[in-house]
């Protein structure tokens, strides 16, 4: 049986493993988050890899304890390190084994999974994580009636993923890959409209 901990360190494994062969202009690529590259998305996933929980309070706090601000600042800086050094932060024990903060593991594989595909996509390299972990994501982005936590409207679809053994809800039919379905669930646009 596969628990969280493994998904969230295999997530990890993937991201890193699909984005090592790729050289320096990939890393400046646009992402699928407004105004970040794949370099800040990724240096926004690996965050808890540079900043301790001690450290990254002190940051937050010198930004007024606005967390949009220190995200922001911190992806800037993560930016600008070398893709190896991101690509350690990615591979390293820290991130394989980091549990959100009020959101457990189950929210580090949420992160994980949805800016992967943030990063992932744009490169054409589609989702290069496990389908149990995509699973997993679907299942928390439609936890719960009517809007979803990103503020997508589900009730009143049967949501089906067609490259994975995953289907929610009943009415309207939706059917696309999993990757457009979990990256339409989180309000990221273009993919796949749900909006009603």
């Amino acid at each position: 049986m596969t628990t969280l901990d493994d998904l969230v360190a295999g997530e990890f494994t993937a991201l890193a493993d699909a984005l090592a062969p790729l050289g320096p202009d990939a890393w400046a690529t646009a992402s699928l988050c407004a105004g970040w590259t794949v370099a800040h998305v990724v240096a926004h996933v690996t965050m808890a890899a540079r900043y301790p929980a001690d450290r990254f309070t002190a940051e937050l706090a010198a930004d007024g304890y606005d967390f949009g601000r220190t995200s922001d600042r911190l992806a800037d800086a993560g930016a600008a390190l070398p893709p190896h050094a991101l690509l350690a932060d990615l591979r390293s024990e820290t991130m394989a084994t980091f549990a959100q903060p009020g959101g457990g593991m189950a929210g580090s594989l949420a992160h994980v999974v949805i800016h992967g595909l943030d990063v992932t996509v744009p490169l054409g390299l589609g989702r290069v994580g496990a389908d149990a972990a995509a699973a997993a994501v679907l299942d928390q982005l439609v936890a719960g009636e009517g809007d979803n936590v990103f503020g997508i409207p589900t009730a009143g679809l049967a949501l089906r993923a067609t490259d994975l053994d995953w289907s929610r809800g009943q009415g309207e039919p939706v059917a696309a890959p999993a990757a457009d379905l979990v990256l339409a669930l989180s309000g990221r646009a273009g993919r796949l409209a749900l909006a009603r």
